[in-house]
């Protein structure tokens, strides 16, 4: 198959991206100029506007646990917009150092054009995402500074 086009298939590619830690090639899925939210993040993180400053997202820091996921139970709605889709799914996985399992649930809300996410609302379970990279502490401690 060669590159992915519609919502759909841009979607699944990024998904299983994400599970097989593909991240040199995740930035290709998005357009130079995009716009990615991710709305339930405790810290407001501002939105990721470029593909360089997701190429920078995406990027491996080399610390905290490994995790081992895949996606799983996708759901993929189309809408009279041909551009959207909204895809539910979930990141189902362990940690690889303990064995622990995780499941982090998500919902994106994706708008592809030629090919390419040109914005994205991402709503994910942080705290989950947290308390497996072992940065929950951090997470609550930040908080607790913004109130």
């Amino acid at each position: 198959m060669g590159r992915p086009q519609s919502p759909r298939e841009v979607f699944l590619a990024l998904v299983h991206g994400v599970a097989e830690e593909r991240w040199d090639e995740l930035p290709g899925l998005y357009a130079e100029q995009t716009d990615v939210r991710h709305p339930f993040d405790p810290l407001r993180a501002p939105a990721l506007r470029t593909r360089d400053e997701l190429r920078e997202h995406l990027r491996p820091t080399g610390t905290g646990p490994r995790l081992h996921r895949r996606a799983t139970n996708i759901t993929i709605h189309e809408t009279t917009d041909p551009e959207v889709i909204v895809a539910e799914f979930e990141y189902q996985g362990t940690v690889a150092e303990t064995g622990e399992p995780f499941v982090q649930p998500g919902i994106f809300v994706l708008r592809v054009r030629d090919g390419q996410i040109i914005s994205s609302r991402d709503y994910f379970d942080h705290l989950t995402t947290a308390r497996v990279r072992g940065h929950l502490d951090e997470l609550l401690a930040a908080l607790t500074k913004l109130t």
